[in-house]
């Protein structure tokens, strides 16, 4: 699973893609609305996702105004009991990103929105069922590139994972992640990463200024290029060719690929029992990581190093011959100056 625990002052990372992000997630939710974010009700023993994203935009609020206040400001009700303010401090009524010159009303503003509009990380919230799963009650999924949150609501956590094919889930990784949620503990943080390559056609005409193409030209949220148009999705169907694919139309470069990796949190909610998913997706262009002394080599060496399953899983036909020679000829380059991980540290 890659599990690791992790630091509260670092649950949450902002960074200067925050407005970039912030953009696409308020066009994503302006256009799309319950596909990108939905809430459940509490049904059939499962807790109330209404609840549990309720609970989570005043942790986030509590939270980002402690960790970063020169960039959140917040105002507050006077302190009542059973209120959700920390420390003795009232309920928060409103928060306001300064830098981005936005600002939230949590007492009429729907809890679930606005708790992904305040940071760039995905959300989603996980309660447990009689039967002892995890389910997705809510969530604000905008920037997730290859899955939606339409076809994972309600789901319990393996479900999840086995209607995308995810390799091995049932058989290596089914049994530790259930038990895993199920004793997950409030006072603890968990991280994990992982990390795919995304193939974008750069080369496209650039979109009418209206268009939602226009806000995120780079497909972070969404991978138009390997996946097809997003109402079109077929769930488990991995960098499915497009048109264009098929009819030579468009040939992969270096430059055309990206390197994407989702740094993950979770952490039990306190009072409704949620466990909160945090997803931040790191995307740089392949050709801007493999200027970094070391990353060439360590990177078409984990490139060869995948199983069959999970390079299917990862659409690695699509980039592979053109990713490896293009990283191959860049660790041939180190050497010869260098500057290969034999004579760098990690982590860069």
């Amino acid at each position: 699973m890659g599990l690791r625990q992790g630091e509260w002052n670092d649950w949450i990372e902002l960074d200067n893609r925050f407005a970039e992000y912030h953009s696409i997630k308020v066009a994503r939710t302006l256009t799309r609305g319950n596909k990108c974010v939905q809430t459940l009700p509490a049904h059939d023993g499962i807790g109330s996702g209404v609840d549990a994203a309720k609970e989570t935009v005043y942790e986030l609020a509590e939270y980002l105004s402690r960790r970063y206040p020169n960039i959140y400001a917040v105002e507050r009700h006077e302190p009542s009991p059973g209120d959700f303010g920390w420390c003795g401090q009232g309920q928060i009524k409103t928060v306001n990103i300064v830098p981005l010159g936005a600002a939230y009303d949590l007492d009429e503003e729907d809890s679930m929105k606005v708790a992904g509009l305040l940071i760039p990380d995905d959300l989603a919230l996980m309660l447990p069922g009689p039967d002892g799963k995890h389910y997705l009650q809510a969530g604000s999924i905008c920037l997730a590139g290859s899955w939606r949150l339409e076809d994972k609501i309600g789901l319990p956590l393996s479900a999840i994972h086995t209607s995308a094919d995810v390799p091995q889930y049932r058989e290596k990784l089914e049994f530790s992640m259930d038990r895993f949620f199920t004793k997950l503990q409030p006072d603890k943080l968990t991280l994990r990463n992982n990390y795919f390559f995304q193939v974008v056609d750069t080369d496209r005409p650039v979109p009418d200024t209206r268009s939602f193409t226009s806000v995120d030209p780079k497909e972070l949220s969404w991978a138009r290029t390997a996946l097809g148009d997003e109402d079109l999705f077929i769930q488990g169907h991995h960098a499915t060719p497009t048109p264009d694919d098929e009819k030579g139309c468009f040939n992969v470069r270096p430059e055309h690929i990206y390197f994407r990796s989702e740094r993950q949190s979770l952490r039990r909610l306190p009072r409704t029992g949620a466990i909160l998913f945090t997803i931040r997706t790191y995307y740089e262009p392949v050709t801007s990581l493999a200027q970094e002394p070391g990353v060439p080599g360590r990177m078409a060496s984990a490139l060869r190093s995948w199983p069959e399953d999970v390079a299917v899983y990862k659409g690695q036909a699509r980039y592979k011959d053109v990713l490896l020679e293009y990283l191959d000829r860049m660790h041939e380059i180190q050497v010869r100056e260098g500057t290969d991980s034999a004579t760098t540290k990690y982590p860069f």
